[in-house]
């Protein structure tokens, strides 16, 4: 394989606090010319901060790569320059090949033109002869489903309908580089599903894809390399797997709590509000490490704000590998199938010990109401924790060290029958009736 990306001291500076105009007039040109450079328009004083910091690595040809880190981490804008859409202020960036992009929904789109025309333009900009976006056209509409409004200008689409196409026309039109951040944002489960097996199949196609997301499973799932950044710097660079752990324990990404202190910003809506969510341990302390052989409960603090709803908290509990282990939804009998009165709640999940396998769980937290079906507030990634199997006794493992399998560990009662005193032909006659 041969090197495609080249990352070399890349950086990116941001001045804070400037405005510009959409259009100047030249008189205004002039006098930003001379105007102090530590002031903005509106006499306030600036800084510079840096998205990006000495950030170096090398990606070969049919890599799929993820890129991870907490919002403001520098994920976006390093796409951006990788993508040509801005300039480093400092490094260089190698790229070797025609480069697709999803930056967001939509990207290069233009909104009076019909999508066919969209898919023609973005052919056109990739370097594409005309016969070879006519050789894919029927594939991208047939991904995009979008084949009764092919002739409409996408000005008119839904989200949704803009979401497929533009994914279908990035993944299609067969970039050397593919860079797609956060397009599973948006979207119902099937084609999110889709996207992520269209990606594959573009990295075993010997084609490059660098992943942005927060969605954990799906990186880790998509993805055999991570790399991690922090406040502009990668910090971690390796087995998918791997990374994502560090990223779960170092308190960069999911921990055992998360809480939201102003509860003006806190996810949900005018009926009920999430204030926290919480692994706990059977002492009632918040651990990010659980014993295999012990109980753990995941606690959702919240308020309801109006009255005459039956709202039902819910788990997803899902395992690094992207598979969901299990669901659970709240089955109090003191609450279900009730109205909650406006108050603040504190419901608690328990998970008995020996059930889960070792590994992380990432536990997604929600509240619905069941009738109507609506969800309130979905937090796909709210905590995380780690279970530990140890060779001390008392779990499934036994006295075997090795690597088990599956997404549960169940310690099982078994029951065995013997008597030494019947023959194997006795068992078998006594089987048959004999």
């Amino acid at each position: 394989m041969r090197l495609i990306i080249t990352a070399e001291n890349l950086g990116k500076q941001y001045r804070l606090g400037t405005q510009q105009a959409a259009y100047a007039t030249l008189r205004e040109t002039i006098a930003n010319a001379v105007r102090r450079p530590d002031k903005t328009r509106n006499g306030n004083a600036t800084g510079t901060f840096w998205a990006l910091r000495d950030i170096n690595f090398e990606i070969q040809e049919g890599e799929v790569v993820g890129i991870i880190g907490r919002n403001g981490a520098g994920k976006s804008t390093l796409l951006r320059i990788l993508s040509r859409v801005t300039e480093p202020t400092t490094g260089r960036v190698k790229l070797r090949g025609r480069v697709g992009s999803l930056l967001e929904v939509g990207t290069g789109f233009h909104p009076e033109l019909t999508g066919r025309e969209n898919i023609f333009l973005n052919g056109a900009i990739l370097g594409m002869k005309k016969a070879e976006i006519v050789r894919k056209f029927d594939e991208i509409v047939a991904f995009a489903e979008i084949e009764k409004f092919i002739d409409t200008p996408v000005k008119r689409y839904s989200t949704g309908m803009y979401l497929r196409l533009a994914f279908a026309v990035a993944a299609h039109l067969e970039p050397d580089v593919l860079l797609v951040d956060e397009v599973l944002a948006v979207g119902d489960a099937s084609f999110q599903r889709k996207c992520l097996d269209k990606m594959k199949v573009v990295g075993e196609d010997g084609r490059t894809v660098l992943f942005v997301s927060h969605n954990m499973p799906a990186v880790t799932r998509l993805c055999e390399r991570i790399i991690l950044l922090d406040e502009g710097r990668v910090v971690a660079d390796g087995p998918a797997h791997k990374v994502a752990s560090l990223y779960l324990q170092s308190g960069l990404g999911t921990m055992a709590v998360r809480e939201w202190k102003d509860r003006t910003k806190a996810p949900g809506n005018e009926i009920v509000r999430l204030y926290a969510v919480r692994v706990i341990n059977e002492d009632g302390e918040m651990a990010e490490t659980i014993d295999i052989r012990r109980p753990v409960g995941i606690e959702m603090e919240f308020e309801v704000l109006q009255a005459g709803r039956n709202l039902v908290p819910n788990y997803t509990f899902t395992n690094e590998e992207g598979v969901c282990v299990f669901v659970a939804i709240d089955h109090d009998p003191q609450w279900y199938g009730r109205t909650r009165d406006p108050g603040h709640y504190i419901s608690t999940a328990w998970i008995d010990g020996n059930f889960l396998a070792e590994g992380t769980l990432i536990v997604g937290a929600a509240m619905s109401t069941m009738d109507p079906v609506l969800v309130h507030f979905h937090e796909r990634e709210a905590v995380a924790f780690q279970i530990v199997d140890s060779l001390d006794g008392g779990s499934a493992r036994g006295d075997f060290a090795g690597t088990i399998p599956g997404v549960v560990r169940p310690m099982l009662k078994w029951t065995t029958s013997f008597d030494s005193r019947q023959t194997n032909a006795e068992v078998w006659s006594v089987r048959e009736g004999a």
